[in-house]
């Protein structure tokens, strides 16, 4: 792999991409003849196949996503290599991408804003998807910094805290309940309205009642937060969410908060990134940037109970 050339990987990358020799061709700006004497010359000194045939259309086999994992990491290295040769020469640019749990996207984008204001030569792309695709995204190099809860326990990562991340209950504005505090007991049997399985909601939802005992009557999985929140004010059920998503439902009375013994739980939200990974001057930038002042940005939302910080943190 080590005398593997770059015009090799990403002739490999650019069939796998768009499907089709001859459209990688065009990508490449060469001729479908060149592309395919690159794949072959990277199989033959790989000794393994990197594509397959179904139909008209190419894909990777199993070898073949590897490579295509490695380009995609080396592609990322060659863009950060690039911004940190333009911050030595002076250049107030470059581009940061930053990942953040959907949870994150109601307080993150502000504070990124800020960052931009301050900072406007510097490019910033955000991308938004659940903990495991977050943790996906952070192992492979795709973002240079993620905003999430709890840090990955499988690699090495370096994290900074942004503020506490309190998770309730949620209910109709009309619900029997509401006025009182009340036993999670008085949940059971009740509809409730829960995230996808590899969300971090979800899991601290399941780890709640299965502290309390109970078994919770899964109405629906929902894979967005908007959707579960006009799903309870339509009185489909109930939602253990965060209270960072609720906000303006809350301020607005549209959305009721249930007193619930146990509640809220109080995770952290963190900035992390990759320990190996060398972040350019402007990742810098914005990591220390989200660190300093990232919890001016955090939602305040008036949460029944008490509320203390814990040690770690979900999304």
């Amino acid at each position: 792999m080590r005398n593997a050339t770059l015009k090799q990987l990403r002739a490999v990358a650019a069939v796998v991409e768009t499907g089709t020799v001859t459209a990688a061709a065009k990508r490449l700006n060469v001729t479908p003849p060149a592309v395919t004497m690159q794949v072959q010359l990277l199989e033959e000194m790989l000794g393994v196949p990197l594509l397959e045939r179904t139909g008209e259309r190419f894909h990777p086999s199993a070898a073949g996503r590897e490579v295509l994992a490695a380009v995609s990491r080396i592609e990322h290295a060659l863009g950060d290599c690039s911004a940190a040769l333009d911050a030595m020469k002076g250049l107030n640019a470059g581009r940061v991408t930053v990942g953040i749990v959907s949870t994150a996207k109601y307080f993150a984008p502000n504070a990124l804003g800020a960052f931009a204001r301050t900072h406007p030569g510097i490019e910033v792309a955000l991308l938004v998807g659940n903990r495991e695709e977050m943790i996906t995204a952070l192992r492979g190099d795709v973002i240079d910094v993620a905003i999430m809860g709890r840090p990955p326990m499988d690699m090495t990562v370096e994290q900074h805290l942004l503020g506490p991340h309190p998770h309730v209950m949620i209910a109709p504005v009309d619900h029997p309940l509401l006025g009182r505090r009340v036993s999670p007991l008085a949940l059971a049997g009740m509809k409730f309205l829960v995230r996808e399985p590899g969300s971090g909601t979800r899991g601290l939802m399941e780890r709640f009642f299965q502290g309390a005992g109970i078994e919770p009557r899964i109405a629906m999985e929902i894979g967005s937060n908007e959707t579960i929140k006009q799903a309870v004010m339509a009185g489909l059920g109930l939602s253990f969410i965060s209270a960072h998503t609720v906000a303006a439902e809350i301020a607005d009375g549209r959305l009721a908060i249930l007193d619930v013994e146990g509640l809220p739980v109080v995770r952290q939200w963190y900035v992390v990134k990759r320990s190996a990974k060398r972040l350019t001057p402007p990742a810098e930038a914005i990591a220390e940037f989200l660190g300093r002042r990232g919890s001016e940005f955090l939602p305040d939302v008036p949460v029944p109970g008490r509320v203390d910080a814990a040690d770690d943190g979900e999304e």
